[in-house]
């Protein structure tokens, strides 16, 4: 079943992102929630939202939370897929509607991990062919073989860094606003070779949010929906037990892509697509992705970087809004938080970060550990 223009997104809202220590999870929630209301036009959510669906990696109340914060109380599922836990709450949704089981239905992403004692996932993930590896050391498996392979270097995951944190600053409910220089990146504190504190991710806490409604029914709530044209999810071996894994590609992106673009009907995504939200867990990441996407050719991103492709003012900008580096990365939350910028991306909303005449958005999660990927392409018509 296609889902290409089944469903569409009308409204949309996000929390602010930050160590929010005197917000709790439910505050965060209605902060998110309420603006996509607003967003939507919706002033009766108890008689115009028909379900809810709730992604979060951290807490088992899930549920409650949302129910509870927002008194809405409805046929409420919870959604978990690792980091692309957003995009795959989001993904159900449209599933729903367009399957005709509701109108007009709520996905709302959050997590609080400042809460939990620690700064973001377990210290330690499921081993590397048998070793032990925390979330940096098994990305960064990755680089020595790619940098071998193409040439690039510590630099080239810098200059994206770079870009993140100015994209960052331009992004009012981002966590990070710092601008950094491609000398700072290469200096700072190392974390897991060749990471170093600028190549990571900030955790933070957060909370996003969007309605999904029947194509047919879209204009009712606003005379520009975003359409959903594709939202996809695969699998793929594990990597950390296929011997056919070369730490140079995550397969799951790319079988991800490919249906993706079959869906929305895209065959040139370097051309066809305006503005991308990439899972940039760490730089690295990013730049895998721009290749497994088929955005450009494998082995071809340190040419890219170089001549500023993927930045603000570049052919194909990547992470408007700061990407999980610098607006934050709450897991369960972070999907939803990339198609709320499409969205506003695509509605000429985006303030300084504004792509000019964005028509075709695409966001992308890694999910599983990392055995997944979640694509969603969003359009104007």
């Amino acid at each position: 079943m296609s889902l290409k223009d089944k469903a569409a997104i009308v409204g949309a809202g996000c929390s602010k992102f930050a160590e929010n220590w005197t917000s709790d999870a439910q505050d965060m929630i209605v902060e998110a929630v309420y603006e996509a209301y607003a967003d939507a036009g919706i002033d009766e959510p108890n008689r115009q939202i028909d379900a809810i669906y709730c992604g979060s990696l951290y807490s088992l109340a899930g549920p409650v939370d949302v129910s509870e914060a927002l008194k809405l109380y409805k046929p409420l599922t919870s959604v978990y897929n690792y980091c692309a836990t957003g995009t795959e709450t989001v993904r159900a949704a449209c599933m729903a509607v367009a399957a005709g089981v509701y109108d007009t239905v709520l996905a709302v992403g959050y997590d609080k991990p400042k809460d939990r004692g620690v700064s973001g996932p377990p210290v330690t993930m499921r081993g590397v062919r048998d070793l032990p590896a925390t979330p940096a050391g098994w990305f960064a498996l990755a680089a020595a073989p790619y940098f071998k392979a193409f040439g690039a270097g510590r630099e080239h995951l810098a200059q994206i860094a770079v870009k993140n944190h100015h994209n960052g600053t331009l992004a009012p409910k981002s966590f990070l606003k710092k601008e950094i220089t491609v000398e700072e990146a290469l200096g700072a504190r190392m974390i897991s070779w060749p990471f170093g504190l600028y190549d990571c991710a900030a955790q933070t806490d957060g909370a996003a949010a969007v309605i999904v409604t029947r194509a047919d029914l879209a204009r009712t709530f606003r005379p520009d929906p975003i359409w959903v044209k594709a939202i996809v999810s695969h699998c793929s071996p594990n990597p950390h037990t296929d011997p056919d894994h070369d730490f140079l590609r995550w397969k799951a992106t790319e079988s991800a892509a490919a249906d993706a673009y079959r869906m929305a009907g895209i065959d040139d995504p370097f051309r066809q697509i305006d503005v991308a939200q990439l899972h940039d867990c760490f730089t690295l990441t990013e730049l895998l992705s721009y290749e497994d996407l088929g955005f450009i050719p494998k082995g071809a991103a340190k040419e890219h970087i170089e001549s500023g492709t993927f930045t603000l003012a570049g052919e194909l900008p990547v992470n408007t809004d700061g990407g999980l580096k610098t607006f934050g990365h709450p897991t369960g939350a972070s999907g939803v938080r990339m198609m709320v910028e499409n969205t506003l991306q695509l509605r000429g909303g985006a303030g300084a970060r504004q792509v000019k005449g964005a028509t075709t958005a695409l966001s992308h999660n890694i999910g599983g550990y990392p055995t997944g990927c979640a694509i969603s392409i969003l359009g104007v018509e």
